[in-house]
């Protein structure tokens, strides 16, 4: 059976990590329910020049031509769209990733509000005790953002800050969003060669 993930973009600043997580999991041929809000939308124009429609099929042929993924492995669903299978537990996906996370959003998830399709999809993941992680792109954090990151941490959800190691010895942009997205494919279980291993033989 095709391993499902449910991917949801928030509007703080990291679209980069975001798209190319959702290129490793179409690559690694799991099948992928996207998800993104408004301000994605206005945040994926600015970081990324990518004009996101409101339309899922519309958002689906732009992601599969962008990409270069195969029709019927990705599907794009809206912000209303409640009879989606994310919205239920009796239908969730085995994981899902807000990448990036607002703080709003972490606060609404930790709050267990469900006032939207990411917001409940992520409540859905919490109450079936399956693997949720959040990616929190803000600095400083105030006290408010730590104490909802411990609140989900204590939960179960895995709390991911995009914070790129340099041990690597990255060269480009693209090395340092891949070694964030490579943490976050760890936490999936979905294997990859983006970056060597700490610790690993050059050959290895």
């Amino acid at each position: 059976m095709t391993r499902t993930v449910a991917l949801a973009w928030t509007g703080a600043s990291g679209i980069p990590y975001g798209l190319r997580l959702l290129e490793c999991l179409l690559q690694a041929d799991l099948h992928v329910y996207l998800l993104y809000s408004q301000v994605a939308q206005v945040v994926a124009k600015q970081e990324a020049g990518l004009t996101l429609p409101s339309r899922g099929k519309d958002a689906e042929r732009l992601l599969r031509e962008t990409l270069g993924t195969p029709q019927g492995r990705l599907q794009v669903l809206g912000r209303e769209e409640w009879f989606a299978p994310v919205a239920s537990g009796s239908n969730p996906p085995d994981a899902m990733v807000i990448c990036p996370c607002t703080m709003g959003t972490l606060a609404a998830v930790a709050a267990g509000l469900s006032d939207n399709l990411i917001e409940r999809a992520a409540d859905v993941l919490l109450k079936e005790g399956r693997k949720l992680v959040l990616v929190p792109r803000e600095t400083p954090f105030s006290i408010i953002h730590l104490q909802n990151m411990l609140r989900l941490a204590r939960a179960g959800a895995v709390i991911l800050p995009p914070n790129p190691g340099f041990y690597h010895h990255p060269q480009t942009l693209a090395d340092l969003v891949d070694f964030v997205v490579a943490r976050i494919l760890d936490q999936l279980d979905v294997p990859h060669r983006l970056m060597p291993r700490w610790g690993a033989s050059p050959s290895g």
